[in-house]
């Protein structure tokens, strides 16, 4: 991988992509969502700041623990403009993000736990499957179709 000289302070697409590992697909499209920002030149190129690297970074590693790109954008924007995330905002927001990624993995057991049985009945019933309606909580409010009627309102 080729070095990017310190007295560069901004990058090239391909540069960003080369340095970062992201596609750079993938960088435009964290650019369309506003997850990162570039510059134009009169050329029409875009130019990263050297910092977009730490925030691509960042992004990346939200994402393998499967934060979703609006939580990831959200937690950003908390931050104050142009500055890049640090070990400190890592910290604080990695913790805020904690109960949700528990939430996940305890939905993720409940699944794992119940899906042979779902696959060995085929059924996914309204009334009886574990995955569809967990607990019986439709048969509380509604029975039949309505509940399908329900969701499309």
């Amino acid at each position: 991988m080729a070095q990017i000289p310190e007295k560069v302070h901004e990058l090239t697409v391909g540069q960003l992509s080369q340095r970062s590992g992201a596609a750079v697909s993938a960088l435009h499209f964290y650019e369309s969502k506003g997850l990162i920002g570039s510059r134009r030149t009169s050329g029409n190129q875009r130019r990263y700041t050297r910092d977009t690297l730490r925030r691509v970074a960042f992004i990346r590693a939200a994402q393998r623990v499967g934060i979703p790109l609006a939580t990831i954008r959200d937690a950003l924007a908390q931050l104050p403009e142009e500055r890049t995330p640090n070990r400190d905002d890592w910290a604080r927001l990695s913790e805020a993000w904690r109960s949700e990624l528990d939430e996940r993995i305890t939905q993720l057991g409940r699944l794992r736990d119940h899906l042979t049985d779902c696959i060995g009945c085929g059924c996914l019933s309204l009334e009886t499957c574990v995955l569809s309606n967990p607990d019986d909580v439709f048969g509380e409010r509604l029975t039949g179709s309505r509940l399908l009627a329900e969701g499309r309102k």
